[in-house]
């Protein structure tokens, strides 16, 4: 059981550095969002789906510049026996942004991070392979 814990406080520190890392390119440097996607990711933006490379890169683009303020963070390992082998985190956001001429919303966002190898094998790079964003406006 010590084992799992230390495994999944490592993934909790993976999944912070990530989260950092996604937002600040999201809100400032957007052109480079894509290297964080798996060329053959799928993002689901509140229902629609955006899938590749060149398709996430001219949905980035078209949309409005952005304030994200992640409140919550929750992560946890995803069995390997599930991912074939595949070193896999399920990371869980949720907080407000706020789009440029548009009132703050409230949104979560879901991400499925996989493990590439790094050139320094010390620490693996953490791609996308599935990213799920919605939206989560309250009914009046």
């Amino acid at each position: 059981m010590s084992d799992f814990r230390t495994h999944a406080d490592q993934c909790c520190r993976y999944a912070e550095e990530f989260v950092n890392i996604y937002y600040d390119c999201v809100d400032k440097k957007r052109r480079n969002l894509t290297r964080l996607y798996l060329d053959k990711a799928t993002l689901v933006w509140n229902g629609n789906a955006v899938s590749g490379q060149e398709a996430l890169a001219e949905f980035f683009e078209s949309l409005p510049s952005s304030e994200f303020q992640v409140q919550s963070l929750d992560c946890q390992p995803v069995n390997e026996q599930a991912t074939q082998g595949q070193t896999t985190l399920l990371v869980v956001t949720g907080g407000s942004v706020k789009f440029e001429g548009n009132k703050s919303r409230f949104f979560n966002q879901n991400f499925l991070l996989t493990a590439q190898a790094s050139p320094n094998n010390d620490q693996p790079v953490w791609k996308i392979a599935s990213d799920c964003f919605r939206f989560q406006d309250w009914i009046s």
